[in-house]
C-alpha cells in the first residue's frame, strides 16, 4: 500500500511538472516561426576579478555602475618596488647594450696582430738577406706575439657575442620586471559595468582574491527550452527576434541569433534547451527580463 502511494505521489509530481514547463513556455508553431513566451535574459560573460599579486589596493579608478572597455585599468595594487625592479632592468640593459655597441677590444686586437705580423715579416726578409741578423729566438718570439695576436681577436670575438647574449638576458628581466609591474594593475577582460567593489582602499589584497565584478551587457543571452517534437536540426544559427516590454516601450524587439541547441532531452518534460545571444548596444535589456522569443522558420519547398 506505501508503495502504491509513493508511486502515485511520484506520478502526480511528474505530472505537475510537465503541466508547469507547458505553462511556462507556452510554444506555438504556426508552420512560419516557432514563439517561445518565456525566455530568460541571462549574463554571457561576468567575472570577479582577482588581484594577481599581493599587497594593499591603492587606487579604485571606476566607480560602481560605470561602463568601461576591454583592457581599462579599473585598479592598482601597490607597485613601487615593482617600478624600481623595471627601472634597475631597464638600466642594465643600457650597460649591456653600451658592451654590445663597443668593439674597440676587437679593433686594438686586429691592429696588435697587424703590428705583429708586419714585425715578423721584416725578420724574415732580413734574415733572407742576412741570414744571422735575427737569432731563432728573436723569431720564436715574434710568431709568438703573432700567434698571440690572432687569439686575442678570437676571444674579443668571443667576448663580444657573450655581450650579445647578455643584452637578450637583460631584455629578458626587462620584459619580465614590466609584467610584474602589470600584473599589479586590475584591467577589464571584456567592455562591460562595473558593478561591485569588493575591497576597498588602503586594504591588503592576497593574491588570488577578487577585488571588484564586472558584467557584460552590451551582449546578452536568451535561454529557452523549446519541444522535442519541433524541428530543430537547422535552427543553429538562425536568427531570432526578442520581444519585450520596456517601461514606456511595449513589444520592443531585439535582434539576435540562435547559438545553442542542447542534444539533449529531458526525460521528464521532452523539452530541450537553446540559447541565442542578443544585441543589447543601448544597454536597454537587463539579466533576469523575461521575453518572447521568435525564431523563423524556413518554408518548405514544394
Amino acid at each position: 500500500m506505501r508503495g502504491s502511494i509513493a508511486t502515485i505521489r511520484q506520478n502526480c509530481f511528474k505530472s505537475l511538472r510537465v503541466l508547469l514547463v507547458g505553462i511556462l513556455l507556452c510554444q506555438t508553431l504556426n508552420g512560419e516561426e516557432i514563439r517561445i513566451e518565456s525566455a530568460l535574459l541571462t549574463l554571457i560573460e561576468h567575472a570577479d576579478l582577482p588581484a594577481s599579486e599581493s599587497g594593499p589596493l591603492v587606487q579604485r579608478e571606476i566607480v560602481e555602475g560605470a561602463t568601461v572597455d576591454s583592457d581599462a585599468v579599473l585598479g592598482k595594487i601597490d607597485d613601487h618596488e615593482a617600478t624600481l625592479v623595471l627601472e634597475r632592468a631597464k638600466t642594465e640593459l643600457r650597460i649591456a647594450e653600451a658592451i654590445v655597441e663597443n668593439d674597440i677590444k676587437v679593433r686594438f686586437a686586429r691592429k696588435s696582430q697587424e703590428v705583429a705580423l708586419a714585425e715578423l715579416k721584416r725578420s724574415q726578409e732580413s734574415i733572407e738577406k742576412f741570414p744571422k741578423s735575427v737569432s731563432q729566438t728573436e723569431l720564436d718570439r715574434l710568431r709568438l706575439l703573432a700567434d698571440k695576436a690572432t687569439l686575442e681577436i678570437e676571444q674579443a670575438q668571443v667576448d663580444h657575442e657573450q655581450a650579445k647574449l647578455s643584452k637578450l638576458l637583460k631584455q629578458t628581466d626587462v620584459e619580465r620586471a614590466d609584467l610584474l609591474l602589470q600584473r599589479r594593475k586590475i584591467k577589464a577582460p571584456f567592455p562591460g559595468m562595473v558593478v561591485s567593489w569588493k575591497k576597498q582602499r588602503g586594504e591588503w589584497v592576497e593574491a588570488g582574491t577578487p577585488v571588484v565584478r564586472i558584467i557584460r551587457l552590451n551582449r546578452l543571452r536568451a535561454e529557452a527550452f523549446v519541444s522535442s517534437r519541433i524541428p530543430v536540426g537547422d535552427l543553429l544559427d538562425r536568427p531570432v527576434q526578442l520581444i519585450v516590454d520596456l517601461p514606456g516601450k511595449p513589444k520592443s524587439r531585439f535582434e539576435g541569433k540562435l547559438v545553442f541547441v542542447d542534444p539533449e532531452i529531458d526525460p521528464v518534460n521532452n523539452q530541450m534547451r537553446i540559447y541565442a545571444e542578443i544585441d543589447n548596444t543601448k544597454l536597454q535589456l537587463r539579466p533576469g527580463q523575461s521575453a518572447m522569443m521568435v525564431i523563423p522558420l524556413e518554408k518548405s519547398k514544394d
